[in-house]
C-alpha cells in the first residue's frame, strides 16, 4: 500500500468486517506508548518471502550526550493536600512512564499480551515490589519503617547530578509537591541508617484526635498538632510567627553511630533543630529532636517555600527528609509574586 492516508482508508474499509489481523500501534504523548487495536488485512507470511529476508531499523532522532534522567511526567499528581496539609503529598517517585506491562483482558482477547502503559498503576508496582524485598531483609520493620526508609533514601538529583525536571508546557525544576521525597533508591532503601517509625496508637490520634474526624475518651490527654505525626517529612501550612515540631528516629545501622544535622531553611524561615548531634549507642537506639520554625516578614507570603533536614553519620548515610512551608504572617497577604 501507498502512503499513511492509505493504509488507514484501508483499515476503515476494513473495519466493518470480522478482525482478521490485530496489530499494536503506537502513539505518543509525554513519550508514553498506547497500544490499540486495529483491524487489517491477512497475509500469507509466504507471500512476501524473498529467501532473503532482511530487517532495516531506522533512527528517527539522535540524541547526543546522555539524556537527563528521570524526570516527573506532565500527567503526574502533585500537591498540596488539601484535606491534610500538614503532611506533604506525594510520598515518592517510581518509574511509570512507558513501562512494558501485561495487557488487559480487552487488548488479550485481541491477541495482544503486552503493552507499554503509564500512570500510578505501573510507579506502584515498582514501589510494591521495592517493598517486598526489604520486608524480606527487615522482616521486623513496620510498614511506616519501610515507608520511610525509601523516602528518606531517595534520589532528587538526576543522573546528571542536577535537580530532577519536571515536564510539562514549561519544564521546572522538581520541589516536594512534585516528587515527595525524591526518585526510589532501591539500594540505599535497603540500608537507610535511621527511620521514622510510626505506632498504630499515633495513628489513631492523627485521624480522631487532632485530623477532626471524630471524638472519644482516648483523645482528651492528646496534645500536639497535625504536624506531630512522626512521618519522614515536615509540613507547616501555618506558620504566622513560631511553630515547633517533634520527630523521633529509630537508629537501625551501626549501634554505636553519631549523626550530625545539616539544614537547608525554606527561604524566609529560621529554622533551628534541637538537639543537632544525635548520639547512639547499643542502649540509646531510639532518640527525638525538636524542629522549630521561624517566619520572618519577607514578601513571600502565601506560597509554599521548601527545604530539607539532613542526618548525616559521617559514613554513607544520609537520612534527608523534606520540609513545605506556606507562610502567612497577616492575612492581608495572600499570594505575593
Amino acid at each position: 500500500m501507498g502512503g499513511k492516508r492509505e493504509r488507514l482508508c484501508h483499515c476503515a474499509h476494513l473495519a466493518g468486517q470480522p478482525p482478521l489481523l490485530t496489530a499494536g500501534w503506537g502513539g505518543r504523548r509525554e513519550r508514553a506508548r498506547r497500544s490499540h487495536a486495529m483491524p487489517t488485512g491477512r497475509r500469507r507470511s509466504l507471500q512476501g518471502n524473498d529467501g532473503t529476508p532482511k530487517v532495516k531499523i531506522s533512527l528517527t532522532q539522535t540524541t547526543i550526550g546522555k539524556v537527563s534522567a528521570p524526570k516527573v511526567a506532565a500527567f503526574s499528581s502533585r500537591g498540596p493536600s488539601y484535606i491534610y496539609p500538614g503532611v506533604i503529598k506525594p510520598d515518592i517517585a517510581a518509574p511509570g512512564v512507558t513501562v512494558l506491562a501485561a495487557a488487559q483482558k480487552a487488548f488479550m482477547d485481541a491477541g495482544i499480551l503486552y503493552h507499554f502503559d503509564s500512570g500510578t498503576s505501573m510507579s506502584c508496582h515498582h514501589v510494591s515490589g521495592i517493598i517486598a524485598v526489604l520486608k524480606s531483609l527487615h522482616p521486623q520493620w513496620s510498614p511506616a519503617a519501610l515507608k520511610s526508609a525509601i523516602m528518606t533514601t531517595a534520589l532528587t538529583y538526576d543522573n546528571n547530578g542536577m535537580p530532577i525536571q519536571a515536564n510539562g508546557k514549561v519544564s521546572k525544576i522538581t520541589n516536594p509537591f512534585d516528587y515527595g521525597a525524591g526518585f526510589v533508591n532501591p539500594n540505599m532503601a535497603a540500608d537507610p541508617g535511621l527511620i521514622y517509625d510510626i505506632e498504630p496508637s499515633d495513628y489513631f490520634k492523627f485521624f480522631n484526635c487532632m485530623g477532626g474526624l471524630g471524638s472519644g475518651d482516648n483523645c482528651t490527654t492528646v496534645k500536639g498538632s497535625l504536624a506531630d505525626l512522626n512521618l519522614p517529612s515536615i509540613a507547616i501550612p501555618n506558620p504566622r510567627t513560631f511553630q515547633a515540631t517533634m520527630r523521633t528516629v529509630t537508629n537501625v545501622g551501626q549501634a554505636n553511630a553519631v549523626y550530625k544535622a545539616f539544614l537547608q531553611p525554606p527561604t524566609g524561615v529560621e529554622m533551628t533543630v534541637n538537639p543537632s548531634v544525635l548520639v547512639f549507642s547499643k542502649e540509646k537506639k531510639v532518640l527525638s529532636f525538636k524542629v522549630t520554625f521561624k517566619a520572618m516578614r519577607r514578601p513571600i507570603q502565601g506560597d509554599y517555600i521548601f527545604g530539607s533536614l539532613t542526618w548525616h553519620d559521617g559514613g554513607s548515610h544520609w537520612v534527608q527528609i523534606s520540609i513545605a512551608v506556606r507562610i502567612v504572617i497577616e492575612d492581608i497577604y495572600s499570594k505575593i509574586s
